[in-house]
């Protein structure tokens, strides 16, 4: 698994079009777990998975703690992951990086940037590599 991390319009996408042309594209949308991407998966073709910050927005407002939202995450990466190594697929993550930003006053929007944060530290441990992104830049963190 590969995460493509940085901040908004800071050319995450335009990296990864580059390096996986040929991979197929989903967007995690409210109301879906990480895991049913597996469906979509063709064998040895790249598979990335973005829409996570808008994800985690409308998931953040239902009554489920912080604790449970991060442990589905977690199983979810790991069975994702799983899939992934069956049908050799590479997996690609792009997620939003929120933590050089203002701390918001509403409880809700911290909330909304600690869980981001959370994720994308348990999505950066398991993945084999890292790539931070800025400004069209690309460099190895893992």
């Amino acid at each position: 698994m590969q995460l493509f991390i940085g901040g908004a319009c800071a050319g995450k996408r335009d990296a990864v079009k580059a390096r996986f042309p040929s991979a197929v594209w989903w967007r995690l949308s409210p109301g879906q777990r990480l895991h049913e991407a597996t469906h979509i998966m063709q064998p040895s073709v790249p598979l990335v998975l973005h829409g996570v910050f808008e994800w985690l927005a409308a998931v953040q407002s239902l009554d489920i703690s912080s604790d449970v939202l991060r442990a589905q995450w977690r199983g979810d990466l790991e069975s994702l992951e799983s899939a992934a190594q069956t049908h050799g697929v590479t997996l690609v993550i792009i997620m939003n990086e929120l933590g050089r930003g203002i701390v918001p006053m509403a409880r809700d929007q911290r909330r909304l940037r600690d869980l981001s944060g959370w994720f994308s530290q348990d999505t950066a441990s398991q993945s084999e590599q890292v790539w931070h992104v800025r400004h069209g830049l690309v460099q190895a963190v893992k």
